[in-house]
């Protein structure tokens, strides 16, 4: 949503400009990273403000490092958002995938570059042109996860941006 966006671009200025800030965590809500976008607004008429590709640039580019604790689910835009991140901690349990390919769309926010870029070619074009929802256990052999956890997410992301 808009708002979601909004939130995330206010917080990495705002960790920006606080120098007791040393890295940025980014995690969802209610046992969920993100399911991405809401498909309803693709048919809504064109609105003003912020937009994901623009954000996960931001992530990409802040030079504290960014760590996403991905609990749940991280699919479509939500992977993309944890692909501009510089670290990505997932939990077991967690699937990741771009499935909006499903209903004939391409990932719009550089996911399709990110992600080879982070797995290589052949499993990146696999995610993106089938739309499967990967395990996090596969993610990790792949290399688009640092690190999985059974236990709280968030503190094991927290641990991560403060070893690096």
């Amino acid at each position: 949503s808009l708002a979601v966006l909004q939130a995330l671009e206010d917080g990495l200025k705002k960790a920006d400009a606080d120098p007791s800030v040393k890295a940025i965590m980014i995690c969802g809500e209610n046992g969920k990273f993100s399911a991405g976008a809401d498909i309803r607004g693709f048919s809504s008429p064109k609105r003003h403000g912020v937009a994901l590709g623009p954000i996960v640039s931001l992530i990409e580019s802040r030079e504290k490092p960014v760590v996403a604790a991905i609990e749940g689910v991280a699919l479509g835009g939500g992977l993309e958002v944890a692909l501009g991140c510089h670290y990505r901690v997932a939990h077991v349990k967690a699937r990741m995938g771009l499935p909006e390919v499903t209903i004939g769309l391409l990932p719009g926010a550089e996911g399709t570059q990110r992600l080879p870029r982070l797995i290589g070619v052949p499993a990146a074009l696999d995610m993106i042109t089938t739309g499967k929802h990967i395990p996090a256990t596969e993610a990790l052999k792949l290399g688009l996860v640092d690190e999985i956890v059974e236990e709280n997410t968030i503190e094991a992301a927290i641990r991560l941006a403060n070893k690096v």
